[in-house]
């Protein structure tokens, strides 16, 4: 393997959770990051400081990618959310898990896309404002102006609370039998009483038009979810970790559908999200 590959492969995870964090898509992002190396094979191998030069050229490319996106998010059916991600938070002590939580993802949704890449190189990724105003062609006060006004739509954003994992872990177990079982007294007690519920079918499978929120109106939809059988096999929950959020993959014939678990600092849910949207799971095995 050549230095140039070993040296790209070493920046490949970094590459791939920017591009994610920028598009909300995994599938758009391994094609960025694809991108991204044919790119370096053909220039980068000269470059002086070469994750900065390969940072600039995945951001370049998620912008090119967030044009046209924000034209399909006008016509989206339903609420939007990001593709689900699939795995451990990241070991990169630069990087916090909650930045990739679903709720920072959707607050980064109503940010520009410079808003987006400024915060994200400078704030997420460490980089100073000198290389990201060379990433985006912008200068080092303009990159500052962005990043302030970012700071100042995502301040709520990250989650308000540090939850143990073994504690949230244990509340979405907790909710997941209870909704196998119709114990709506029991799933009541879960719910926060400002929780929401936010469904994404993207028109594709059945999922609700609109956030459900408060415990009430969650509850009304959980009910016509247990009605159509939808919790009714254990054996097709698989536990994982969504966006550094305790969850479950449910299989059926139809498709799977990812739930995960915002907990709340009070030992009940926050928020729960589910994706039924078939073309945002494409990248989940069979399993």
């Amino acid at each position: 393997m050549s230095d140039a590959v070993t040296l790209f492969e070493a920046q490949r995870p970094r590459l791939r959770r920017l591009a994610y964090r920028m598009l909300g898509s995994v599938s758009e992002a391994e094609d960025v990051v694809q991108d991204a190396w044919l790119r370096w094979d053909r220039a980068g191998e000269g470059a002086s400081d070469p994750p900065a030069w390969l940072a600039q050229v995945v951001t370049r490319l998620c912008l090119d990618r967030l044009k046209s996106a924000r034209a399909r998010r006008e016509t989206y059916v339903g609420p939007w959310l990001p593709e689900p991600l699939i795995e451990e938070p990241p070991v990169d002590p630069v990087e916090r898990a909650e930045d990739v939580s679903v709720a920072f993802l959707l607050a980064l949704e109503r940010l520009s896309p410079l808003e987006r890449a400024v915060f994200l190189l400078h704030d997420v990724f460490d980089q100073d404002y000198a290389a990201v105003g060379a990433a985006l062609g912008r200068d080092e006060a303009a990159c500052r102006q962005l990043a302030s006004r970012a700071r100042g739509h995502l301040k709520d954003a990250r989650p308000r609370f540090a939850v143990p994992a073994d504690q949230a872990l244990r509340l979405a177990s907790a909710f997941m039998a209870a909704a196998r079982d119709q114990d709506f007294t029991t799933l009541s007690g879960l719910l926060a009483e400002d929780a929401v519920l936010i469904s994404d079918g993207g028109g594709k499978r059945p999922a609700a038009l609109r956030p459900m929120i408060g415990r009430e109106e969650v509850l009304l939809l959980l009910r016509g979810l247990a009605a159509r059988g939808v919790w009714s096999s254990a054996g097709r929950l698989q536990p994982v970790m969504i966006n550094g959020l305790p969850g479950v993959i449910h299989r059926d014939p139809e498709g799977p559908t990812v739930i995960a678990f915002e907990p709340d600092g009070e030992g009940r849910l926050a928020a729960i999200y589910i994706m039924r949207n078939p073309e945002k799971l494409t990248h989940l095995s069979a399993g």
